[in-house]
């Protein structure tokens, strides 16, 4: 997925989780921070950030921050990346392990029990949900998930569980929205549950994958797969 008019800035301030205050051209703005998670250990202010710049007046920022720089590592932290991403993934008439046919059609947003799923895909006569999770959390290599607690991703979880009992092929993929990742974990520390959950889902059935990205300041696609460490 690309992004259009892409600028460079310097991270000031987050006064709260949806904006920013940035250094751009030598002028403070605030843009709309689009990821509602801490991202602590990349709003650190002196970073080199990157913003898209809208010309719709009727916003109420001109910029939204999509992307940081940390240290050698370009990380795209805009939430809405990941299932854009996936769908141009799938859109490829690209398969998932676990599939005997490429994919053939998709549905976005699809209600199942409790929960809307991300996408519905057919593959031949295989029908499955997946579930996508954006990963931005890096420590050591290792790309965890959640940055905050998720009990909504608890939830999707457990009915992902429910649907493979139904007979579904059931997917939950994390996105990571960098490069040079050597696997993704699930991040106890933050919430434990989820990563109850997620072992559970794996012993459900549940196929548990990771996809890396390629990233640039105007651009995030899905490139590797890459092991998932439970």
């Amino acid at each position: 997925m690309k992004y259009l008019n892409v600028v460079c800035g310097t991270f000031l301030k987050r006064p709260n989780r949806f904006i920013a205050h940035v250094m751009v051209n030598g002028r403070e703005e605030i843009a709309h921070v689009k990821n509602t998670g801490r991202c602590r250990e990349l709003l650190i202010p002196g970073e080199t950030v990157y913003l898209q710049v809208h010309d719709n007046q009727n916003r109420k920022t001109k910029y939204s921050l999509i992307g940081v720089q940390k240290g050698s590592m370009l990380i795209n932290i805009d939430s809405q990346a990941p299932n854009k991403a996936m769908l141009e993934f799938l859109s490829q008439k690209r398969s998932l392990p676990g599939l005997e046919h490429p994919v053939n059609q998709i549905r976005p947003e699809v209600v199942y029990g409790g929960s809307r799923f991300d996408f519905q895909i057919s593959a031949g006569t295989q029908q499955a949900f997946i579930e996508v999770k954006g990963v931005t959390l890096e420590q050591d290599g290792a790309a965890k998930f959640p940055d905050a607690p998720t009990e909504r991703g608890v939830k999707h979880v457990h009915e992902l569980i429910r649907a493979a009992a139904d007979g579904y092929a059931a997917y939950i993929v994390f996105i990571v929205q960098m490069k040079g990742i050597r696997y993704v974990t699930p991040n106890d520390v933050t919430h434990k549950e989820f990563g109850l959950a997620l072992r559970e889902a794996e012993k459900a059935g549940v196929s548990i994958l990771a996809y890396d990205c390629c990233v640039s300041p105007d651009e995030m696609i899905i490139d590797s797969q890459i092991p998932v460490v439970l």
